[in-house]
């Protein structure tokens, strides 16, 4: 795949002052229609994640870490550049097992039975983080992509259609903090954040990369996880149709 470099046109440019050397995106993307298809979840470094999430992964390439400390206005710039490159944006967020704690690997399932759909990215966004329980002008990626007018992340100006009593409900979820996420939140938010060059600019960041990795997948999944997936599999109705996959 071919990586060409872009600048946002947009007046945050956070990434644009991270990257100095300027953001490389897949060069297939340009001029393309994009469907994000996220599932409905709380995330520990975003509150929420949702269709601007889903750009992270899909326009950075693997040195995004180095945003996570401006993750909310990254998220922002990323709008602000799929809207310069696609013809056409669409979000189907999954709400049929939703989920809730320290996002987006150590979570809790619940069966929520819904879908959402816009073409307004911040529009889902703000609509399923408050049927998740949180205020959506709260949680600054979306106050500030509506503040840039890139969407509408005030629930009381967007027009819900369909099931409009799903919309109406709150979840209680809660973010919640594990042990990776809780050494993130030290090294990108708080006044440690100055190690972040030592860290994640050097080789040293393989050490994070396998210490996520060996939490997660060898830990909390074999302590946890997999118990959690099991039931999920055996109890709920989306589980038990995704085992005849």
């Amino acid at each position: 795949m071919k990586w060409i470099p872009i600048k946002p046109e947009h007046p945050m440019l956070i990434l644009d002052n991270i990257f100095q050397d300027g953001i490389f995106i897949p060069e297939y993307f340009l001029g393309k229609n994009i469907v994000h298809l996220p599932t409905m979840k709380t995330h520990s470094y975003t509150t929420t994640t949702g269709a601007m999430k889903n750009a992270f992964g899909g326009l950075l390439n693997y040195k995004r870490y180095y945003t996570h400390t401006h993750i909310h206005d990254t998220l922002v710039d990323l709008l602000a550049i799929q809207k310069q490159i696609h013809t056409g944006i669409f979000c189907l967020m999954d709400g049929t097992t939703s989920g809730s704690g320290p996002g987006p690997r150590t979570m809790t399932p619940h069966q929520t039975d819904m879908y959402l759909a816009s073409a307004d990215q911040v529009a889902i966004d703000a609509v399923s983080a408050k049927i998740m329980g949180f205020d959506p002008m709260k949680i600054r990626y979306i106050r500030r992509a509506t503040e840039q007018g890139l969407g509408q992340g005030n629930p009381a100006e967007v027009e819900i259609v369909g099931d409009t009593e799903l919309a109406e409900q709150n979840l209680g979820f809660q973010v919640g903090v594990n042990i990776a996420t809780g050494v993130g939140r030290l090294l990108w938010h708080s006044p440690l954040r100055f190690m972040q060059k030592l860290f994640f600019h050097t080789p040293l960041v393989l050490f994070f990369i396998w210490a996520s990795e060996t939490y997660h997948d060898k830990i909390w999944w074999k302590i946890k996880g997999e118990k959690i997936y099991r039931k999920w599999l055996e109890q709920s109705p989306w589980g038990k149709l995704f085992s005849e996959y």
